[in-house]
């Protein structure tokens, strides 16, 4: 028998890197998770509601609502009924796969922030003993990956994140919505990431957070939002293909294009303050851990 990896070295040291990239970020983020996410991830996300546990002697104090009159009468002293909050949750993680999530200027490309930020949600899910799926979309939904739990079921994630070879370029978010909105699944978290590049996705971004809970990471580059000179140089949409001269040297060209951005995120803010989804933006390369946990603890502030 030949060993394949003899005949591909190439191939395999590609393993090799995937499997150490999958590993830092599993202790990176387990290591947020247990630190700064503790009891956050709980609080922030309610169970799907009250499940009838026992009942008991009436103690003073009980609210005499509580009290189960059938066993009361039988028993012929008060009893009252107890409940827990059924807590399990599926959390399902929604990517963006498209080309313009291979762009990154700082130490990352938006795809392995989607990577790290997807792996510290799922980390905290099934420390919580919820379930995690996956949903991987570029102008089509390309890959699901129904809800398990699990700690290598987890590390599948990451990994398909990583190494997934989409086979288009582009960004629909309203195809994505829609697919996850016909899946049969109770009310679940659902957090998207994305950058958000794509027209038309107010609507069924309002119909999914009518039926789960949903959360978006914006994900950005500072580059985007900030062009350097470098003279005249060749941009290519990375979704669309279309290649266009941009002199760099212009201080007015520059400044119309952070103008451009500026407007583009201010009208994204109108649009999820509208549609009521939480959006935190997230920028390649920066410690986003405080802006995670401030989220977690404000979110669960009001949700308490």
């Amino acid at each position: 028998m030949v060993d394949e990896r003899k005949q591909d070295p190439q191939q395999g040291e590609q393993r090799r890197e995937l499997l150490k990239n999958i590993r830092r970020i599993e202790i990176a983020t387990n290591r947020v998770v247990n630190e700064s996410l503790a009891g956050a991830y709980t609080s922030m996300f309610k169970g799907r509601g009250m499940e009838f546990d026992r009942v008991r002697l009436y103690e003073p104090g009980d609210d005499i609502r509580s009290i189960d009159w059938n066993v009361t009468a039988r028993a012929g002293a008060p009893y009252v009924k107890q409940f827990h909050e059924e807590r399990e949750l599926t959390v399902m993680i929604l990517v963006d796969q498209s080309q313009s999530q291979n762009f990154g200027t700082r130490k990352q490309e938006k795809r392995q922030l989607a990577a790290e930020l997807a792996a510290m949600f799922a980390f905290s899910a099934i420390r919580n003993n919820d379930k995690v799926g996956l949903m991987l979309f570029t102008d089509e939904v390309e890959r699901l990956i129904v809800p398990q739990k699990g700690r290598r079921h987890v590390l599948r994630v990451i990994q398909e994140i990583l190494s997934f070879q989409p086979e288009h370029t582009g960004t629909n978010l309203t195809a994505a919505l829609d697919y996850l909105g016909r899946l049969n699944l109770r009310r679940s978290v659902v957090v998207l990431l994305s950058d958000f590049i794509a027209p038309d996705f107010e609507q069924s971004l309002r119909r999914i957070n009518r039926k789960h809970d949903l959360v978006a990471l914006s994900l950005h580059d500072r580059m985007e939002a900030q062009l350097p000179d470098l003279g005249l140089v060749p941009m290519e949409d990375a979704e669309t293909g279309e290649l266009r001269w941009v002199d760099t040297t212009s201080k007015r060209v520059r400044e119309q294009w952070a103008a451009w951005w500026r407007e583009r995120d201010e009208k994204l803010d109108r649009l999820f303050r509208r549609a009521k989804v939480d959006r935190v933006p997230i920028e390649c390369g920066e410690d986003y851990i405080p802006k995670i946990v401030s989220f977690f603890r404000r979110r669960a502030k009001r949700v308490a």
